[in-house]
């Protein structure tokens, strides 16, 4: 969750790594900007002001249409059973409670979905954003209610993909994005209450 410390032997012995192996971690974190490393207090997962959350949802939004515009429909064969593929995987990590592989299949999925866009770079983008709204997603990728939601998002998209209504795809791409923004903001105004 925003703001919680990391603690490195916490995650050593959770995740049976080296010391190393942690540092080197945090590095990453710290440079994708999804953790905070500050002197004598040691590495937190960075909390976002409604500012920022506002102004790296409206880069994800802006980006997300325009790749998903940009995507030929209907989509290819290969493209549309990778995107099953994955949303099976996402649909069973789901049932089973696991999480993390939920939030690993969801990103699979999107950057799957995006590739098709044909420009790597656009692509890249929308990973970069979607790293740094990692505090905003974390908390509700953890919900079971608003990843069932994503799951019938998901659905939708794959029948958007068979389909050859850009528009269409290009509003979903953005709708899906506002649960998290919408809970997030609102976890932050309560707490300022």
């Amino acid at each position: 969750a925003p703001g919680t410390r990391l603690i490195e032997d916490n995650l050593i012995a959770r995740f049976g790594v080296t010391r190393h192996f942690v540092r080197q971690a945090f590095v990453e974190l710290e440079r994708t900007g999804i953790v905070v490393r500050e002197k004598n207090k040691g590495v937190t997962v960075r909390s976002l002001t409604p500012r920022e959350v506002e102004q790296i949802y409206e880069v994800r939004e802006m980006i997300q249409r325009q790749a998903a515009l940009r995507i030929r429909l209907p989509a290819s064969a290969t493209v549309i059973g990778q995107l099953e593929k994955l949303h099976r995987e996402y649909s069973e990590h789901l049932r089973k409670g696991n999480y993390r592989g939920v939030h690993e299949a969801n990103d699979a999925f999107h950057l799957a979905m995006f590739a098709a866009c044909g420009n790597q770079y656009l692509v890249e983008s929308i990973k970069h954003y979607m790293w740094l709204s990692l505090p905003v997603r974390s908390k509700k990728t953890a919900d079971f209610d608003h990843a069932r939601a994503s799951e019938r998002d998901h659905e939708m998209i794959i029948r958007l993909m068979k389909g050859t209504d850009n528009w269409a795809l290009a509003q979903l791409c953005v709708d899906h994005l506002q649960g998290a923004k919408s809970a997030y903001l609102q976890l932050v105004a309560d707490a300022q209450q």
